[in-house]
């Protein structure tokens, strides 16, 4: 017994050993790394089709067709395909536009955010963007959520199943997210080809239940003259039509969901091979032609399937409770089309709607990686796929329990967050725009603005737990973030480190004695700061006139930001100081990335001086967390002590 411990051991090292391998695997492949502007054709750019991601976002845009007519309908009543017409103008008149320009202007998934990143500087833009991450892990999170309960619902209310299946909600939602899950855990190839699937049957399906809708429609003239009759009759003319269908379009806007799940999966779409990081024409074409292709599909099916239903289906069976109630469509193909292809066609919006958070994870697993990482706002192993898809498919069950996988008490959280994210990019492209000098397109751009705030306002005042929601994930958000930033603020932070041919020389020359630094804040730059510095040091750690010493200085630049390539410049000052000037986002981390390098380079261990900062050093952390400064000497050791082990390797820091 004893002797097989030790070969357990071993075996369960292994065992730990193979599954972090598997976990980590492809740590980039969704949150993809861009090798900067100056980068030459990639072979990244070689993704899918742009038609085949169209599929993989279309199972959450094509999926609300299975129940936008019933929310048409019970928003807007006979006036449904009138109300649904006004929000097809919006969709290609409105949100196209809106989201080619930000195809082009961020093409590298991180959509509207990134733009709107751009406009405030420091932590003000870090904690705009987390606000804004709030909103779309709403959105998408909802989506994954919203769609498996309302796949459930259309499950457990078909004719054909079974009593066991009733009161099951919560159960058969559970098991439709983990299902999700298990696809992007198998791999992203593997989640497209469902959707290309899916997306082709329920399409084809759909076009069979309008086609036999509109014969049934034409072939009973009667049906449309009580319609307008009726209409007539309660509103009068055709601009209070209008009006009352303005007033009711913010119930639609689960119609415009899509379209930046659409610019998030943009890293995937088939670049040209002249493709850049900096300017990926080809996929920025791709991008274009899926959005287009998508919203005119989507907006002919619409305004067609508003029609058909209010024409054909009683009132009353809309409300809740009621045969067509969520499931319009289905109504409609059980009615006409006989039991076998009304199951067949419940199977199918099932799956699709089981599927539509599909394009939601993919938007989250390709969104989040390219901002938290980056802010020293999430664990390292957050760019990768499969410990993100665990992270998320438990978010989902833990959103499912609390809702209870009910769809009408998600339906205000998801409408939000579509909304304000459809805002910001609108309010983002009118100020690009602006910028440009271009300003037709900046009064077109401001017109969109106003109508989607206008949206967004009148959705919050109706259903005010959708701000409720989104403000818990921004919450969330922001607490985590600040945990993992302050778990991660010993981390090393530096990507890469560059001398320039001045500060090389500086190394070299220093490598043939003991290498020596100090750490001189830049102030005044004078001869007597130099001189007056350069003599503490000598006395404080007793060090002879003949040792050579040379400064280095950082230069805090965005504190915000968190992970940056070091560029060390080189120059001498009043004829005789060497110094090597550094610009980052904190003091300590550079210093230590610089003299690990230096170590490195010259297989010489360096050595460092400081002198001690006054202060409380709660305050002097709060400093460096903050605005990266603070009590530099200690904290320089703290970085260097966790970025080496090997006290016989570390770099040499004293303080005097």
């Amino acid at each position: 017994m004893a002797a097989s411990t030790p070969a357990g051991s071993a075996s369960g090292v292994a065992v730990r050993h193979r599954l972090r391998t598997w976990l980590l695997e492809g740590l980039t492949d969704m949150a993809k790394h861009h090798p900067g502007p100056h980068a030459g054709p990639q072979s990244a750019h070689r993704g899918q089709r742009w038609w085949r991601v169209m599929c993989l976002t279309g199972v959450d845009y094509f999926s609300t067709l299975g129940y936008q007519p019933g929310i048409a309908a019970l928003a807007a009543g006979l006036l449904s395909p009138v109300a649904t017409i006004v929000l097809v103008v919006v969709t290609l008149a409105g949100a196209l536009p809106v989201y080619w320009r930000v195809a082009g202007e961020s093409p590298h998934g991180q959509g509207s955010i990134a733009m709107l990143e751009r406009l405030l500087p420091f932590w003000k833009g870090k904690l705009f963007v987390l606000a804004l991450l709030g909103f779309a892990a709403t959105d998408f999170l909802i989506t994954i959520t919203l769609s498996a309960a309302d796949a459930a619902t259309h499950l457990v209310e078909n004719p054909h199943a079974g009593s066991v299946l009733h009161n099951q909600q919560m159960l058969i939602t559970l098991i439709l997210v983990a299902l999700l899950g298990a696809v992007f855990l198998k791999g992203f190839l593997e989640a497209i080809g469902v959707a290309v699937a899916l997306v082709g049957l329920y399409l084809a399906l759909n076009v069979a239940v309008v086609v036999v809708g509109l014969w049934h429609v034409f072939t009973a003239p009667h049906v449309v003259t009580d319609w307008t009759r009726t209409l007539t009759t309660e509103h009068g003319n055709t601009l209070a039509m209008v009006g009352v269908a303005l007033l009711v379009f913010p119930k639609l806007a689960l119609g415009l969901s899509g379209f930046e799940t659409g610019v998030a999966v943009m890293p995937h779409i088939e670049g040209d091979p002249t493709d850049t990081e900096e300017r990926p024409t080809g996929r920025i074409r791709g991008a274009k032609k899926l959005l287009t292709t998508a919203a005119v599909i989507m907006s002919v099916f619409l305004i067609v399937t508003s029609l058909i239903t209010t024409l054909l289906i009683p009132e009353s069976a809309f409300k809740p409770g009621g045969s067509a109630n969520g499931r319009a469509l289905a109504y409609l193909a059980h009615e006409y089309l006989g039991s076998a292809f009304g199951t067949v066609y419940d199977v199918s919006t099932i799956a699709i709607l089981w599927f539509a958070g599909a394009s939601a994870l993919a938007g989250l697993l390709n969104l989040m990686p390219q901002y938290l990482p980056r802010y020293g706002m999430a664990p390292h192993w957050a760019r990768a796929v499969r410990p993100m898809v665990l992270v998320f498919t438990a978010v989902a069950f833990l959103v499912t329990w609390i809702f209870d996988a009910d769809v009408d008490a998600q339906g205000g959280a998801y409408a939000t967050g579509v909304l304000v994210l459809i805002s910001s990019a609108a309010i983002a492209v009118t100020i690009a725009a602006r910028r440009a000098g271009e300003r037709g397109w900046t009064i077109g751009f401001a017109v969109v603005s106003v109508v989607f705030l206008y949206t967004t306002v009148a959705n919050v005042i109706e259903r005010p737990d959708g701000v409720k929601i989104g403000a818990c994930f921004i919450a969330g958000i922001v607490l985590l973030s600040f945990l993992s930033r302050l778990a991660r603020a010993f981390e090393l932070r530096v990507t890469r480190v560059v001398l320039d041919e001045i500060a090389e020389r500086f190394v070299r020359d220093a490598a043939h004695r003991k290498i020596r630094f100090i750490a001189n804040e830049p102030e005044r730059r004078d001869v007597a700061q130099y001189r007056d510095k350069l003599q503490q040091i000598r006395a404080d750690n007793d060090l002879p006139e003949s040792e050579d010493l040379v400064f280095v200085e950082v230069t805090v630049g965005d504190p915000s930001e968190f992970e940056s390539e070091l560029r060390v410049r080189g120059e001498v000052l009043h004829g005789r100081y060497r110094v090597l000037c550094v610009e980052s986002s904190a003091i300590s981390n550079a210093l230590a990335a610089l003299l690990l390098h230096v170590r490195d380079e010259t297989g010489q261990r360096p050595h460092i001086y400081f002198e001690w900062t006054e202060g409380n050093p709660f305050t002097q952390f709060l400093r460096f967390f903050l605005f990266g400064q603070g009590e530099v000497a200690p904290v320089t050791r703290e970085v260097l002590r966790v970025a080496e082990p090997d006290r016989e390797r570390r770099p040499r820091v004293h303080v005097g």
